[in-house]
């Protein structure tokens, strides 16, 4: 019988923890929006969108990077969710 508990208590945690993660993601999920759209705005106050371009914001290219950041941070929750591990 006790064995059933600590099954149904483990399963319950996990469920917890899944719940968690996905909050998680739909949070980043937002930040990548704003970042998206800071970018965007950046980009047309400097008239510049291509990355290859000396004038190209130092602040977009930080956006930029940040946005990746959070991507892959993402990618490595809902493969941890998924339960198979994601190479970074």
């Amino acid at each position: 019988m006790a064995n059933s508990s600590l099954i149904e208590t483990l399963r319950g945690i996990a469920a917890a923890n899944r719940f968690q993660i996905a909050t998680l993601i739909e949070g980043l999920l937002r930040s990548v929006e704003l970042l998206t759209v800071d970018i965007e705005h950046e980009e047309v106050r400097a008239g510049v969108r291509d990355l290859s371009d000396p004038t190209y914001p130092v602040l977009a290219r930080g956006l930029r990077s940040r946005r990746e950041n959070i991507e892959a941070t993402i990618a490595a929750l809902e493969a941890a969710v998924q339960g198979t591990p994601k190479a970074a």
